[in-house]
């Protein structure tokens, strides 16, 4: 159960199951989406919807004396529409904003006067009940809203809701060059994976025992041609894809897995008891034992075993030790960090620690801004780094002794990687 379905004000936020650094993913979104219509469910809002002055997103051009909110989700993206009640001024048609969360994005209901930090977009509800606000916060700020309620164009077919459509549209497009990558980075790829992010796509190679870096047509040719046997009944059939699933029943069965974990939901202030249950769940992704490898564009993957033909050459594996302070630390090094309110850096400037680029801000409303798109590889020397404070200080090399040797062993992309041409490859 998401919590109680009455209204009032100690009505506990969404929050996930994991750790906040972990991005959302198609669950999250989905679980977020069945909170807000829980969370809602009975309750009339009035007035303008309040933007944060923070906030890059647009404003939101609606104000009613009474209205409702109900929400659905598809993919990463979550759609929330304001429906005016009947007899409600100004008489206006429904209005619906899509929400992508970015790393930290979540849906809080709260009391009026106990607005949590980073409450970006405020909903608030109309009298005699408590006054509660229905808020889109986003420490991190990578979250983003479109008005008019369309779903992102380009996006492929949800694996959670759709899919039927999402294997039709994956075995089509086999001849795509995208799928001659490592399955490993495809299954990022919006385009034809909607809603599988980073400990969704370990979890499911673990299971299968697919090296994260084997050609992803290699592996999906062969689900072309898999067919039952004729011979077979409903039932056995059935019953031989739930014991035997392929890769992408698994894309749709796994997700459904974290749903089914429910939880109070998702949020800066998740419970223990949630992550006990989340992390319990957890085979591969973060665990002890399992090796890790960055990927072209900067994500770690989690695997056991082999990494494949594929693997970046000079990529150092390594090996998740303990679940302390060992796991903190991948925490760090596999998410973007917070947009920095410097200048952007130019060609032949110092750069910072590996993964952080321009493409990072939090700006426009497509995937080409998307926190996790790699820059175009630079040209020319690579010039010294000069001793600095923060994230380029003593400091930050001795917490991570290799990390000066990353740079030289990490294999660059064989092609230019620019958001323009590649705007769908990682998850959002």
């Amino acid at each position: 159960m998401l919590g109680p379905t009455c209204c009032h004000p100690a009505f506990p936020p969404y929050r996930p199951s994991h750790p906040l650094p972990r991005m959302p993913e198609g669950p999250e979104l989905h679980l977020a989406s069945l909170y807000v219509n829980e969370a809602c469910k009975g309750l009339v809002f009035a007035g303008c919807v309040e933007k944060s002055p923070v906030s890059r997103n647009p404003e939101v051009p609606f104000e009613s004396s009474a209205y409702c909110i109900s929400s659905s989700a598809r993919g990463k993206e979550l759609r929330l529409t304001l429906s005016p009640l009947p007899g409600a001024q100004p008489p206006q048609e429904p209005l619906a904003l899509v929400f992508r969360f970015g790393m930290s994005g979540s849906f809080q209901l709260v009391p009026r006067d106990a607005l949590p930090a980073h409450a970006h977009l405020r909903f608030y509800t109309a009298p005699p009940g408590p006054p509660l606000a229905l808020c889109f916060v986003d420490i991190r700020r990578f979250g983003h809203w479109d008005l008019g309620g369309e779903w992102q164009p380009g996006r492929g077919p949800c694996v959670l809701l759709e899919y039927e459509q999402f294997r039709d549209n994956v075995l089509r497009n086999l001849a795509d060059k995208v799928f001659d990558q490592p399955i490993c980075e495809v299954l990022l790829d919006q385009r034809f994976f909607n809603g599988i992010g980073n400990y969704l796509r370990a979890e499911i190679l673990y299971r299968l025992k697919i090296p994260p870096f084997e050609k992803a047509r290699k592996v999906l040719e062969e689900l072309q041609q898999r067919r039952p046997s004729p011979e077979l009944t409903l039932s056995q059939k059935i019953r031989a894809k739930l014991q035997n699933p392929d890769l992408l029943e698994l894309c749709h069965s796994v997700p459904k897995e974290v749903v089914q974990l429910g939880g109070k939901g998702y949020g800066p202030e998740h419970g223990e008891e949630d992550f006990a249950a989340f992390r319990a769940w957890l085979q591969c992704y973060g665990v002890p034992g399992m090796s890790s490898l960055r990927d072209r564009r900067g994500r770690t993957i989690w695997f056991q075993g082999d990494p494949g033909p594929l693997a970046p050459k000079g990529g150092k594996s390594r090996k998740k030790k303990s679940k302390g302070a060992q796991q903190g630390l991948e925490h760090r090094l596999e998410d973007p960090l917070v947009p920095s309110t410097a200048p952007s850096r130019t060609r032949g400037t110092p750069r910072g620690p590996p993964g952080q680029s321009t493409a990072q801000q939090p700006e426009g409303t497509s995937l080409q801004q998307d926190p996790e798109v790699p820059p175009v590889p630079g040209k020319g020397k690579r010039r010294r780094r000069p001793a600095t404070s923060g994230l380029g200080s003593p400091t930050w090399d001795k917490l991570l002794p290799d990390l000066g040797n990353k740079r030289a062993t990490q294999a660059r992309p064989t092609e230019p990687l620019h958001p323009s041409s590649r705007p769908w490859l990682l998850e959002d």
